[in-house]
């Protein structure tokens, strides 16, 4: 037998931060599905619940896991298996986690603040983030790289429009905030990196 070494690919868990995340979201849109969203409203869904429960608590965390369905679910983790490996193996997995946790907590307080008869469920904010973060990857100290502003007037620009002119059951703000955390964090980031 030849002793040359033969190639051959194995599948590799490349992306834990990203991966996880995607799993704890197809297990909560399971749960959803199978519950016919009642879980979903319990568990992943922030909404005007007294802030002396303890669940308005966690759901200010987790419903950027839950989905409407799998039309939502597919939507959201479509970008976030796409831009997700790249962002952690260029920032680490910990300010992945951190992006995640700073966009969901910001974007239900602020919701709540703002807009407390609306609820938010789903990822699209963590999408946004990394969007934005992705557009500051090649982040230079003292210069702004186009790609991040043709990104930022692009994506959050539609927002803007479609949370003044559309009337649909989406939370432009949560895109928006998504999107302003994910260039702070590129940019923090990026000078960390420098020092």
């Amino acid at each position: 037998m030849d002793e040359k070494k033969q190639h051959r690919f194995r599948v590799t868990f490349n992306s834990p931060v990203v991966l996880t995340f995607v799993i704890l979201c197809f297990a909560a849109t399971l749960i959803g599905v199978l519950s016919k969203q009642q879980l979903t409203y319990d568990l992943f869904r922030t909404r005007g619940s007294s802030f002396t429960n303890p669940m308005t608590y966690v759901r200010m965390f987790t419903h950027v896991i839950g989905h409407s369905g799998w039309t939502h679910f597919i939507g959201n983790m479509s970008y976030i298996l796409l831009l997700g490996p790249l962002l952690e193996e260029k920032y680490g997995g910990k300010n992945i986690i951190e992006v995640i946790c700073i966009t969901a907590i910001v974007t239900a307080i602020l919701n709540r603040i703002f807009f407390a008869n609306i609820a938010l469920c789903g990822a699209s904010g963590v999408v946004f983030a990394f969007i934005l973060l992705s557009s500051m990857t090649s982040f230079r100290d003292g210069e702004i790289p186009i790609t991040f502003i043709l990104v930022a007037v692009i994506y959050i620009g539609q927002q803007v429009y479609d949370g003044i002119v559309v009337d649909d059951n989406v939370s432009n703000l949560s895109h928006v905030l998504g999107g302003v955390i994910g260039a702070v964090s590129g940019f923090v980031y990026n000078k960390e990196k420098k020092q």
